[in-house]
């Protein structure tokens, strides 16, 4: 059987073999960049709760201010 020039230029040579990314060596860069991805979810969840925290903390001391300064003026 001989190939004609296209098949022929079809055939994978040892280069292009030798480049080739198995299932496992892309799962393992998909988990990697998940991996990354879930840590930054979880410092922007965690800076989402601080943020919020001290917001509350925020609006205490203000209504605390709020009486003595009306305590100050009677």
């Amino acid at each position: 059987m001989t190939l004609t020039p296209e098949q022929f230029s079809l055939l994978a040579t040892k280069q292009d073999l030798e480049n080739l990314v198995t299932k496992d060596d892309l799962d393992k860069k998909i988990n990697k960049v998940l991996t990354a991805v879930d840590g930054i979810a979880k410092r922007f969840e965690t800076s989402e709760i601080e943020g919020l925290s001290n917001q509350v903390a925020h609006n205490r001391f203000e209504e605390r201010i709020n009486i003595l300064e009306k305590c100050k003026t009677i």
